[in-house]
């Protein structure tokens, strides 16, 4: 079954480490999911740009509008999306637990909807 994994991490997360924490998880990042991918359980992963380069899109009545940033007001911001297949959801809660960035925030982990 898929997963769809989002990674959501407190605006200042990130910039609150140190030097050597943040060279850690470049180092050691790549490597996990590239052992993930591996075994077939990581099909995707991307990162996000900064919440500050996001937009919001709204269709009213045929009409398209947009809004700078986010729309909704949050204390947290997402940073990366991952799609996995896991056997189960106590399959697909453990995967991303080993990726070290989880520590500086939570992983949102929805099942993805298939149509018979």
């Amino acid at each position: 079954m898929k997963y769809l994994c989002q990674g959501w991490f407190g605006p200042s997360a990130l910039e609150r480490m140190r030097k050597e924490e943040k060279t850690s998880l470049d180092r050691d990042l790549p490597g996990y999911e590239g052992d993930l991918v591996a075994c077939g359980h990581m099909i995707r992963a991307e990162p996000l740009q900064s919440q500050k380069s996001a937009v919001t899109s709204h269709v009213r009545n045929g009409k398209v509008s947009v809004t700078d940033r986010p729309y909704v007001e949050t204390k947290e911001q997402i940073g990366g999306l991952s799609l996995i297949e896991a056997n189960d959801l106590s399959d697909a809660i453990r995967i991303p637990a080993g990726i070290r960035l989880a520590k500086f925030g939570s992983i949102e982990i929805h099942p993805v909807h298939t149509f018979d």
